[in-house]
């Protein structure tokens, strides 16, 4: 099945506590039907100190949300879906709002 959403998507967040707010995917964890958006569903992790962080301490990082509480931002800023279209010999992703092609 081909990626709907890819690295590097604005996408927005459509249910939970950050709904409303837009980011770009970070990563993206296909077994998992996870995503990864920068700056958003951030959580704290307590670590312990190491070699490679010799502070450690509370850090803040971003969590995995899955894939249907995102949606790619069309041109217009507004969320949409992915549909497939065949331009001559490739297989690109296409805003169903729009109609337009997605780059990436």
């Amino acid at each position: 099945m081909a990626a709907k959403i890819k690295k590097g998507d604005r996408v927005v967040v459509l249910t939970g506590k950050d709904k409303g707010r837009q980011g770009a995917v970070l990563k993206v964890l296909p077994k998992e039907g996870r995503v990864v958006v920068e700056g958003l569903n951030m959580v704290q992790r307590h670590t312990r100190p190491s070699q490679g962080d010799p502070q450690g301490g509370i850090k803040n990082k971003e969590a995995a949300l899955h894939v249907s509480n995102v949606a790619i931002v069309d041109s217009k800023g507004k969320p949409t879906r992915v549909g497939f279209r065949v331009e001559g010999d490739k297989k690109v992703r296409v805003a169903k709002t729009t109609g337009e092609v997605i780059n990436g």
